[in-house]
């Protein structure tokens, strides 16, 4: 057996709110974010809907807060 430690280069992103360079570890607590602080930004960013995937209108959602026949038949409130 090799006695040679095997060495590895570290992965280096930039946090996706503030561009600060991370690097993208095991120890990395908060990543791809640099801290926690970036990260509640960007998960506050989501819940004021900043950010959306796009998508199609499915045949199942109308857009008026109900589904149609073949669902449950509850509405959104």
């Amino acid at each position: 057996m090799s006695n040679k430690k095997q060495i590895t280069s570290a992965v280096k992103i930039n946090c996706p709110t503030c561009k600060d360079e991370v690097e993208w570890n095991n120890k990395s607590e908060y990543r791809p974010f640099c801290s926690d602080r970036c990260q509640k930004i960007d998960l506050g960013a989501w819940a004021s809907e900043e950010y959306s995937i796009a998508a199609e209108p499915t045949e199942e959602w109308s857009g008026d807060n109900t589904f149609s026949s073949e669902s449950s038949g509850h509405t959104l409130q």
